[in-house]
């Protein structure tokens, strides 16, 4: 296609009475008025080698651009002769559509940048889908190759003498205004086409009457792939670009980072971790993990820091991660505490505290891989909950981190109350390893950390978690550690029921001898004992009714329950009952309530009723029964099952 140059748009002489002004609301309602006829003049001026679907498209954008800015002076451009002579609105909007259609038909140039007309049109767009004008006859389709052969100037000025029906005077006036720099030639070439000014009223060129067809559709599905890809490709290298060069790349096992607001970074900035002095503790009216200091040898690793932190916040699929019941696993809202940052058997650690939780980041002392990430909730600890954190498990030895105020650190085990503690020594906080409970096979030992302060002596347990769970004696409402004689006495026997309550968020657990019963056929006196497991999330408990015999080295499970309050503080009432075998041969269901149960009442397998607290009834092996209490208030109580 040949090409002729359109020049600069010549600036009109403001002001000037011969020439009319046109505003917005004047040339809207023409535009409005003669719409399909201006995009059907675009259409025709837009060449042809956009393509029918792009040249629809383009000539409706153009004409919706046409409208003034503001109220603007228009230069004296000849109206149409039907119904818009003497519109200024009408010649102004026309003036436009001519121009940008010029203007979309130049080449782009590498220097200049391109004009709006020349690109893609933004709107309007129909995705899907192709829209083109109905198709016409073989005069139209000859037509429009003929006006393909021309300039665009010459396309425009044939347009004119047969759309618009203007003399040439007028369409060299148009043209002009419009932006060509010789109008005469443009003329002169529209002349070299013959004349069928007829057919551009037809269908053919009608961009207001369309057809709809799917666009390709293979081709469709390929380019949404390659978005898609792309848009992915986008986004890892905008995670990339965002990545502050600061040191977030060596952190180990850390995930890609998903926020970097203010407070996500001051979160992850090693040197803003809060440690607090070593004898805070002392002046603090607070004894709980908030006055621990800082301790380890490798309090002054950032590195190191840095990376426990970037696991925190956002943990690798690789990170063995593990958390108590009710506690979540979300990253520090702020900078956390440093409790310990140090070398751990063949780990290095680091403990931090964010006022709820208690979180220990570990991995191997020779690289970053296979690191694991532990949560426990921690919240309303006091002096005891809050004495000691495991540092570290390894070949069924524990190592403990303890608080500042303990002064002494021994080993004991828990099935032998008779026999003496055995010291652990404290370095830095740190006690040496001791022997951690069975986790499997027979329960021959339970090993308890006894740990001493200004305050006394208390004994924890480990149960598979961060934090030792406390172990207490006495009646709910009025407990106490586990420390004296009568108490390690009284926790023997259960001892090994502690593993029924691992990894269940336990805080303490407490120890109580409800009843004793003495035993038909003269075969002495038995001791029936309720343990109560309170947890750190405040639900949950576990509870367990056990039964002992004399001699017998291990109490026997009788009932249990969970989220109950019975054996607690709420309500210290608690019934069970056992089947149980004298010496003589015969069985008996024995049943037994705490203090305040006026009678018992069995049912079921086994109908019998006993004033008081007790009751011995015989019964067959393997009867079950449903028990009843009845308190002194009038209150009802069901056995435990």
């Amino acid at each position: 296609m040949q090409s002729q140059d359109v020049a600069p748009r010549p600036a009109p002489a403001s002001g000037s009475a011969a020439e009319p002004v046109v505003d917005v609301e004047q040339a809207e309602a023409a535009l409005v008025e003669h719409y399909p006829r201006l995009v059907r003049l675009a259409y025709l001026v837009l060449p042809p080698g956009l393509g029918r679907n792009r040249r629809v498209l383009t000539a409706h954008a153009l004409t919706q651009r046409a409208l003034p800015r503001g109220r603007t002076a228009t230069p004296v451009i000849p109206a149409q002769p039907d119904g818009s002579e003497g519109d200024p609105g009408y010649a102004f909007v026309r003036l436009q559509v001519v121009r940008t259609a010029l203007e979309a038909g130049l080449p782009l140039r590498r220097k200049a940048w391109p004009k709006r007309s020349q690109l893609p049109p933004l709107l309007p767009q129909v995705w899907g889908l192709r829209l083109f004008p109905r198709s016409g006859g073989a005069d139209e389709l000859a037509l429009d190759q003929r006006l393909s052969a021309l300039t665009g100037p010459a396309r425009a000025a044939y347009v004119l003498r047969g759309l618009e029906k203007l003399p040439d005077s007028d369409v060299r006036a148009l043209l002009t205004a419009a932006g060509v720099a010789d109008a005469d030639a443009a003329l002169d070439e529209a002349d070299s086409a013959q004349a069928e000014y007829a057919l551009l009223d037809s269908p053919e060129f009608d961009p207001c009457s369309l057809q709809a067809r799917p666009t390709d559709l293979m081709r469709r599905r390929q380019h949404m792939k390659a978005a898609l890809a792309a848009a992915a490709a986008v986004a890892v290298c905008g995670a990339l670009l965002g990545m502050p060069g600061d040191g977030w790349g060596p952190d180990g096992a850390a995930a890609p980072p998903y926020a970097q607001n203010p407070a996500a970074k001051a979160a992850l900035d090693p040197a803003l971790l809060l440690k607090v002095p070593a004898a805070a503790w002392e002046s603090s009216a607070r004894t709980d993990f908030s006055v621990w200091p800082a301790r380890g040898d490798l309090t002054g690793d950032s590195a190191l820091l840095r990376r426990a932190l970037a696991v925190w916040a956002r943990p690798g699929e690789t990170v063995q991660v593990s958390a108590t019941p009710g506690t979540p696993s979300g990253g520090p809202s702020g900078p956390p505490q440093l409790l310990y940052a140090g070398t751990v058997d063949n780990a290095r650690v680091v403990i931090l505290y964010d006022g709820l939780r208690i979180v220990r980041y570990a991995e191997p002392r020779d690289n970053t891989k296979g690191a694991a990430l532990d949560f426990a909730r921690v919240d309303g600890a006091g002096r005891a909950e809050a004495s000691a954190v495991v540092l570290g498990r390894a070949d069924g030895n524990v190592r403990y981190l303890t608080a500042p105020w303990v002064t002494k650190a021994a080993d004991r085990d828990l099935l032998k109350p008779g026999s003496d503690a055995t010291g652990l020594a404290l370095t830095g906080g740190t006690t040496a390893p001791m022997a951690g409970p069975a986790q499997s096979g027979p329960c021959t030992s339970w090993n308890v950390l006894q740990l001493t302060d200004a305050s006394g002596t208390r004994l924890l347990t480990d149960l598979g978690e961060l934090v030792p769970a406390r172990l207490t004696t006495g009646r709910p409402g009025s407990v106490k550690d586990a420390s004296g004689a009568d108490a390690l006495r009284a926790w023997a026997p259960y001892a090994c029921s502690l593993g029924a309550m691992r990894s269940a968020g336990v805080r303490s657990v407490n120890a109580w001898a409800y009843a004793t019963q003495p035993l038909p056929d003269a075969s002495g006196t038995a001791s029936w004992i309720c343990t109560r497991a309170e947890t750190w999330q405040g639900g949950g408990e576990r509870v367990l009714a056990q039964f002992h015999t004399p001699g017998g080295p291990y109490g026997a499970v009788a009932a249990k329950a969970e989220n109950v309050p019975a054996c607690g503080a709420k309500d210290p009432q608690v019934l069970a009952g056992v089947l149980w075998k004298s010496g003589a041969g015969t069985w008996y269901l024995l049943a037994a309530g705490s203090r305040g149960t006026s009678s018992i009442n069995a049912s079921g397998g086994v109908r019998a009723t006993a004033n008081g607290h007790l009751l011995a009834a015989k019964a067959k092996q393997g009867a079950q029964a449903e028990l009843k209490g009845t308190l002194e208030d009038g209150r009802t109580v069901s056995g435990l099952r």
